[in-house]
């Protein structure tokens, strides 16, 4: 990891396009940063980061768990024999 000090107003460039602008710092310590990157670059808090791969790894794995309670109930159940249909009532020629 590069650790970099910057002051108020100063930026620090990443590649060609993407540019890291440090805006203000609080007095409680909290520091307001400007990212300048092109629009197809995705750019995320971490911590939304990590909730976005904790949902996708729940989405692939809530099927698999699904079929897996669905499985052992059917396994439980007695199965039913299926009951002819009625005999046709009307008379043969």
């Amino acid at each position: 990891m590069l650790v970099l000090s910057r002051k108020e107003g100063e930026s620090l460039i990443i590649g060609d396009h993407i540019s890291i602008t440090i805006l203000s710092i609080e007095a409680g310590g909290q520091v307001n940063i400007g990212i300048s990157a092109p629009k197809e670059v995705l750019v995320l808090r971490s911590e939304l980061q990590k909730a976005v791969t904790a949902n996708q790894d729940a989405a692939d794995t809530a099927p698999a768990l699904l079929v897996a309670e669905l499985e052992s109930a059917l396994s439980a159940c007695t199965p039913v024999q299926p009951t002819p249909p009625p005999k046709s009532q009307t008379p043969e020629p």
